[in-house]
């Protein structure tokens, strides 16, 4: 039996096993893949397609096993490709080829993802791909129950991206079976010039990618580095956020004096990522005794009787607060703010 080539195997979540030993294993008697994978440490379904072998495959006396060297990581929710390749500095291009996959494949919570043991191998033209934002495309099918903008947030873009990159308007049809091409952005990990700082990203093509509309993060006061959590219910040209609990509505208080229109640098940090940004405390259009996105004949900050932009309940908060980011814009004349703009350049470190 010769050696095999290690082979892709099926799709991936960001769980890091121990990294495997590399060996060529000489079967003895009583081997089978089996207890080969367990005496290594290796995944059994790796060993196998490791070796082109299935769990009908026999090995003989004398038989050359491959056991890999690569890392195996397990997908869990939430994780791509590109997000792997980023977490173990492997070129994205690489692992998408060490694992027989494509910009369009699926992972699945639980599968397994082989990391390349030479994180600077892979083409040239495949590391500029990931230097900079970038967009590639998959396909999903609607379930019966879906609607446009559900789909939207599942997949952490605006609905206006989904409908327009599917040449649909709000009120296109919707229904079970329907094959939508939905945009994925890749946003790569970006330097700071230290620790403190934040990551300088656009608003457009990278912030509101990596904190989509559900993310629960962490808010930390640039100056004071005291800090609170918050989730992202909506915004378009800005992120429209809530404190999680009424403990956060008073921290945040705390930190701005009040509920107020004053914005102070921040930091957003979510899954590992820290972020430059700007915010304001002042709670706004909601109101926390109704349920949200619905009609409401009163809403904070006299916005008077209108849809309730208030999704988070018993935080003790009526209402949204903004965090801007760079380039993001006000929701009332769609401008640039000067002073959130300056804000976000100093806890970038600009």
């Amino acid at each position: 039996m010769k050696i095999k080539n290690l082979m892709a195997i099926s799709l991936a979540t960001l769980t890091l096993s121990t990294p495997v030993q590399a060996a060529n294993h000489t079967v003895v008697k009583g081997d089978t893949y089996w207890t080969i994978s367990k005496q290594y440490g290796v995944d059994f379904n790796t060993l196998l397609k490791a070796n082109n072998a299935t769990t009908s495959s026999w090995l003989e006396i004398g038989d050359v096993v491959y056991v890999p060297t690569e890392k195996i990581h397990t997908v869990k929710k939430g994780d791509t490709y590109w997000l792997i390749s980023q977490w173990y500095g492997v070129d994205f291009n690489t692992l998408l080829k060490a694992n027989n996959a494509t910009t369009s494949s699926w992972l699945e919570i639980g599968d397994k993802v082989v990391i390349p043991s030479s994180p600077s191998s892979g083409s040239s033209s495949g590391s500029s791909a990931s230097t900079k934002p970038y967009i590639t495309y998959t396909t999903y099918t609607v379930k019966s129950g879906d609607t446009y903008w559900n789909i939207a947030n599942n997949f952490g873009i605006p609905m206006s991206e989904l409908l327009e990159v599917n040449g649909l308007n709000e009120n296109s049809s919707i229904y079970a079976g329907k094959k939508l091409t939905i945009p994925v952005h890749h946003v790569p990990v970006t330097s700071t010039p230290g620790a403190k700082y934040g990551e300088y990203l656009d608003w457009w093509n990278a912030a509101q990618y990596v904190i989509p509309v559900g993310a629960t993060f962490t808010v930390q006061d640039y100056y004071t580095g005291q800090t609170f959590k918050a989730k992202r219910t909506t915004g378009s040209g800005h992120a429209d956020c809530e404190p999680l609990t009424a403990s956060d509505t008073s921290k945040m208080n705390s930190i701005f004096g009040g509920q107020n229109w004053t914005s102070r640098p921040v930091i957003i940090i979510y899954n590992g990522r820290k972020i430059a940004a700007s915010a304001t405390s002042k709670l706004h259009a909601g109101n926390d005794g109704a349920p949200g996105g619905v009609w409401t004949s009163w809403r904070s900050d006299d916005y008077g009787a209108g849809y309730n932009y208030d999704w988070v309940k018993g935080n003790n908060a009526h209402g949204v607060f903004d965090i801007h980011f760079l380039n993001s814009i006000r929701h009332n004349d769609g401008k640039v703010n000067a002073t959130h703009q300056k804000n976000v350049r100093i806890s970038a470190g600009r």
